[in-house]
């Protein structure tokens, strides 16, 4: 019998905010980050910012992975970190997915939303970038 080092999965929430019905990517994020052995929750689609907030706190998520393709990124985005502030959550990492041009990137890493991977990014590109994100936020 080998010993193993008993670890805390990744506990993931994949969010679909407002009136985006496209789904397909995000499913494809959950799917891998499954594989990549985290814990997934999906929101399903439309959800509001408060909505996300609310499921961010009664699954004890580690990230929140939201997830747009209709362009309302600079708003619904910070209003996601926002409501999860307003709910005294500020240790969750919050990353942003979709279609967002180079330009609204670092406007949405101000307001708390790191990552902002475009189309075609490789799935183990974004894994590893929630995972060695947390390994530093615990550390630090």
């Amino acid at each position: 019998m080998s010993q193993k080092t008993q670890t805390k999965r990744i506990r993931i929430l994949v969010a679909k905010l407002g009136l985006d019905g496209h789904d397909r990517g995000a499913l494809v994020l959950c799917r891998a980050f499954r594989d990549a052995g985290m814990e997934v929750i999906y929101s399903g689609l439309f959800a509001t910012p408060q909505r996300i907030a609310q499921i961010a706190e009664d699954e004890d998520v580690d990230v929140v992975a939201l997830s747009l393709l209709n362009g309302a990124h600079l708003t619904l985005f910070p209003r996601v970190v926002k409501a999860l502030k307003e709910k005294g959550i500020t240790d969750v990492l919050v990353i942003g997915g979709g279609v967002i041009p180079e330009d609204d990137k670092s406007e949405l890493e101000k307001a708390g939303v790191r990552g902002n991977f475009g189309p075609g990014t490789p799935l183990p590109s974004i894994i590893d970038f929630i995972q060695s994100s947390l390994a530093k936020s615990k550390k630090g």
